[in-house]
């Protein structure tokens, strides 16, 4: 999921459930103009930074534990990333969506939708 600076969802992608959502971001942050990429070290690759700078954003992800050559990121801001945990949380309270109730993803991808449409209006 991605969301904007206010911290409401903007675009989903759905992955089965054990594939990772690393690979993802690239698709995800696609067309998207954005100043500034928060994620988590889940996201720390040489492609995901390229990608994100390429984009004429800034990444804001901290490095990997195993990194021989950590990046730099801005700890403040940093801080802002549970304006998506946040987003994740309000789409949960959604009890077709917290429990995953659809049997075809083509049906929970539309209930998301509807589930951000509506914390839009809040």
């Amino acid at each position: 999921m991605a969301v904007d600076a206010t911290g409401q969802p903007i675009r989903f992608i759905l992955t089965g459930g054990q594939a990772g959502d690393a690979p993802q971001a690239i698709p995800l942050l696609t067309g998207v103009q954005a100043t500034h990429v928060i994620a988590d070290k889940g996201y720390d690759s040489n492609r995901i930074l390229a990608f994100v700078r390429q984009q004429g954003a800034i990444p804001v992800i901290p490095p990997k534990s195993n990194r021989k050559h950590p990046q730099e990121y801005d700890r403040e801001l940093y801080k802002r990333r549970n304006l998506i945990e946040r987003a994740f949380n309000k789409l949960k309270h959604w009890r077709r969506i917290a429990t995953r109730y659809d049997r075809r993803s083509l049906y929970y991808l539309a209930a998301l939708h509807l589930a951000a449409a509506v914390n839009w209006s809040i």
